[in-house]
């Protein structure tokens, strides 16, 4: 064999795809038993406060609730069609929609940020003296309320970092056509971020 022939030699890289796939649906059921705990301490409290809870629930701005819920629905549907593109190998088509995503996520933080800002403005806030001349049950309300969609933005700025990090994938090529499993399980994240709100809505919002 001459010196020069070069041997190439086939490097196999081990893909354990469906792992990835449980491993992610095993960590959305530790979130949803997380998040299922506290709509079960919800519903207890609302059961003993029930116009307490309603009157509380009137201070909360119903417009901007119902904004939210239909930017975070508008955000599963961009993620969703950004797994369809890579799979269609569209790269740029992919991170467009990778981007509006993170947009809207971050949409849906500046109109957080300004209820939030516009509840503590009116003392409206765990501890404070104004809440805590209220009943019982209006305490409650707003603890549950304040501890729940806090975290669930934390959910939120957690999911836009995730995807940050897949725009950043596709365009280096790890994520690609045929190998896009952590876009699609990002994407089952984000799903799952905005399907617990979809649940937080009505709980604080639309209390009849």
């Amino acid at each position: 064999m001459s010196a020069n022939t070069i041997v190439h030699a086939e490097v196999h890289v081990h893909r354990d795809d469906i792992g990835a796939r449980l491993g992610m649906w095993l960590f959305l059921f530790t979130e949803l038993i997380l998040f299922g705990g506290m709509f079960i301490v919800y519903s207890v409290y609302r059961f003993t406060y029930p116009e307490e809870f309603h009157l509380a629930a009137q201070e909360l701005n119903t417009i901007i609730g119902t904004l939210n819920t239909i930017i975070l629905l508008t955000s599963s549907l961009t993620m969703a069609v950004s797994i369809v593109a890579i799979q269609k190998n569209k790269i740029s088509l992919s991170l467009f929609f990778q981007f509006a995503t993170i947009f809207l996520a971050l949409f849906f933080m500046v109109n957080k940020y300004f209820e939030w800002t516009a509840k503590f403005d009116h003392g409206i806030y765990p501890g404070s003296d104004t809440l805590l001349n209220e009943s019982s049950g209006q305490i409650l309300f707003f603890g549950l309320y304040y501890m729940m969609t806090g975290l669930h933005g934390l959910h939120v700025i957690i999911g836009i970092v995730m995807i940050a990090f897949m725009m950043r994938f596709t365009s280096k090529g790890i994520v690609s056509y045929d190998n896009y499993v952590k876009l699609e399980n990002t994407g089952l994240y984000w799903h799952l971020v905005d399907i617990i709100w979809i649940f937080l809505f009505p709980l604080f919002y639309l209390i009849s």
